[in-house]
C-alpha cells in the first residue's frame, strides 16, 4: 500500500497500508474482486454494493467526507486519478523485463497467438490474451496477468478503431510485433481502408526501439506502411526469396499443411495442423517470433506439431449425408473468406463444392463495397452451388452473378429453410463450407445441425 502511494504520487487518506493489490481497474463496472485497486474520478453513492469485494483500494482525486467513507474501502488521495492510473501501469510493466509480444492484422491474431504460446510453453511460464478476447478493456487485466515467474507474454492488440494499437502499447510495451495482414474490417470506426491500414501501422510506434517487427511481405495492404520509420530489427516471412523465413514446396498433408522452411541458409521440415496457405503464413509469423526469443528451429518445429486447431476455423467435420463439412464459423472478414474459399477448392477437388455464407459485420457504410467485393471472390475462385444468409450478404451472390458466376445460388433472409435444402442436395461427394461470425447465432447454429451426429449409446 504504501508502494501504491509513493507509485501514484499520492497519500493514504483511509484505511489499513497493508493491504495486496491483485487487480486493477478504472470503472467502477470492471470492479469483480477483493484487493482491487479502482482508479477513479467518478464519485461513489453505493457504497454497500463494494462491501462483498472488500477490501478495495480507491485512488480518486474526490474529496470524500471521513464519515462517509466506509471501513472496509482503502482510499488514497492523489491530484488527478488518470494520471495516477498510468503511473501505476508504467511501474507495473516496468517490473518485467521479459519478451512481449504484440500481434495485430485482419485475420490470424489468435492462431499465431496461440502458436507462439503453444511453442512456447513447452518450457516456459506464459502469460497470454485467452482465445480472442482483445478489448481495449482488458489490456490492465493481461498486464497484471505478468508475474514474477512469467518468462514470456503474448498479446492480441486489435483494432477496432484508431488508436487501439497505441494504447495497447501504452500497456504493454512490446519487445516483439507482428502484423499478420491487413484486409478491410471494423470501417464503421476507421471510416477508410487508409484509416484502417494506418491503425494497424500503429503497431511501428510501440515496439521498443530495440525490438522486432515481423510482417507479411506479400500482404499488399501492409506493403503501404512505411516500415522505413522502424528502428529496431525488420523480419519478413512469406515465399519470396527476399524473405528472412521463406516457406516453399507448401502442399496439404492429412489434417494440416506440410512445407520447407528456409532461414539463414539452413532448410527445415514443416508440418503445422489446420488447412490452408494462410496456416503457413501463421506458422512463419510464430517461428520468426520464438526464434527471435531464442528457440531453435527444429525445437518450434517439433513442439508446432501437436498445436490443436482453434475450433470454428476451419475445422473439418463429417456431415449430414455422409458429406464433408468445413466449420469456419469464428469470425468473417474478405480475407479469411478468400483463404476458406482457397481451402474448400483444395479439399473438394473431385467433390461438389457448396459455400454457405453469412452477412460481413462491423463494416459501417462500407458495407455494400466489401460485401460486392466478397462477391467479386466467390466469382474468381467458384464454387458449385453459393447459398448466402443475410440481406447484406445477398449482395455478394448478386454481384457474383453480375460479373459471371453461373453457378446455382440460393439466397435466404434467414438460415430456416437453409437446411431443408442442404439435405436434399448434399451426398458424401459433397463438401460444404459454412462461414460466419461467432455473433451470427443462426449461422453457428446451422453449423451445428449440419454435423452428423454419432449414433447414440447400445442399450
Amino acid at each position: 500500500m504504501k508502494n501504491l502511494a509513493m507509485i501514484t504520487a499520492g497519500y493514504l487518506v483511509h484505511g489499513s497500508e497493508d493491504t495486496l493489490i491483485q487487480h486493477g481497474a478504472y470503472r467502477l463496472k470492471q470492479v469483480k474482486k477483493s484487493n482491487t485497486a479502482l482508479f477513479t474520478s467518478k464519485r461513489i453513492v453505493n457504497w454497500k454494493n463494494l462491501e462483498p469485494l472488500s477490501p478495495l483500494v480507491l485512488v480518486t482525486d474526490r474529496a470524500y467526507r471521513p464519515t462517509d467513507i466506509p471501513n472496509h474501502v482503502i482510499m488514497i488521495q492523489v491530484a488527478n486519478a488518470e494520471e495516477a492510473y498510468w503511473k501505476f501501469v508504467h511501474f507495473y510493466r516496468s517490473q518485467f523485463h521479459i519478451p512481449i509480444v504484440a500481434i495485430t492484422g485482419t485475420s490470424g491474431k489468435t492462431t499465431t497467438k496461440e502458436m507462439i504460446k503453444h511453442i512456447l510453453s513447452a518450457d516456459r511460464k506464459v502469460t497470454a490474451t485467452t482465445l480472442s478476447s482483445n478489448s481495449r478493456t482488458a489490456s490492465l487485466q493481461y498486464l497484471l496477468g505478468i508475474e514474477d515467474e512469467t518468462e514470456a507474454a503474448v498479446f492480441e492488440t486489435a483494432v477496432g478503431s484508431p488508436g487501439d494499437v497505441t494504447n495497447a502499447g501504452r500497456y504493454f510495451k512490446p519487445t516483439i510485433g507482428i502484423i499478420t495482414n491487413i484486409g478491410a474490417h471494423h470501417l464503421n470506426y476507421c471510416k477508410t481502408l487508409e484509416g484502417y491500414i494506418q491503425a494497424k501501422g500503429e503497431m511501428l510506434d510501440i515496439i521498443h526501439p530495440k525490438g522486432t517487427l515481423i510482417i507479411n511481405a506479400e500482404d499488399m495492404n501492409t506493403k503501404k506502411i512505411d516500415v522505413s520509420r522502424f528502428r529496431g530489427r525488420l523480419i519478413r516471412v512469406g515465399k519470396h526469396d527476399s524473405c528472412d523465413f521463406r516457406a516453399s514446396h507448401i502442399h496439404y498433408y492429412q489434417k494440416g499443411m506440410k512445407f520447407i522452411l528456409h532461414h539463414d541458409r539452413k532448410s527445415y521440415d514443416i508440418l503445422v495442423p489446420g488447412f490452408g496457405e494462410h496456416q503457413v503464413y501463421n506458422a512463419l509469423a510464430a517461428i520468426a517470433a520464438v526464434h527471435d526469443m531464442g528457440i531453435p528451429i527444429p525445437v518450434a518445429a517439433q513442439q508446432l506439431q501437436s498445436f490443436r486447431q482453434l475450433k470454428k476455423q476451419l475445422q473439418l467435420f463429417e456431415g449430414i449425408n455422409h458429406s464433408m463439412l468445413l466449420d469456419d464459423t469464428w469470425s468473417i472478414t474478405t480475407t479469411s473468406l478468400e483463404a476458406a474459399l482457397k481451402v474448400l477448392n483444395e479439399l473438394g477437388d473431385g467433390k461438389k463444392k457448396i459455400a454457405v455464407i453469412g452477412t460481413i459485420t462491423d463494416l459501417g457504410s462500407w458495407g455494400y463495397i466489401i460485401h460486392e467485393q466478397a462477391g467479386e471472390l466467390i466469382q474468381r475462385i467458384g464454387v458449385d452451388v453459393l447459398i448466402t444468409i443475410g440481406e447484406h450478404a445477398r449482395i455478394m451472390a448478386d454481384h457474383a452473378v453480375k460479373l459471371g458466376f453461373s453457378a446455382p445460388v440460393y439466397t435466404f433472409k434467414n438460415s430456416t429453410l437453409v437446411y431443408p435444402l442442404l439435405q436434399k442436395i448434399v451426398d458424401e461427394n459433397t463438401i460444404i463450407l459454412i462461414k460466419g461470425d461467432m455473433y451470427s447465432k443462426q449461422v453457428s447454429k446451422l453449423a451445428t445441425e449440419l454435423k452428423l451426429k454419432p449414433p447414440p449409446p447400445a442399450d
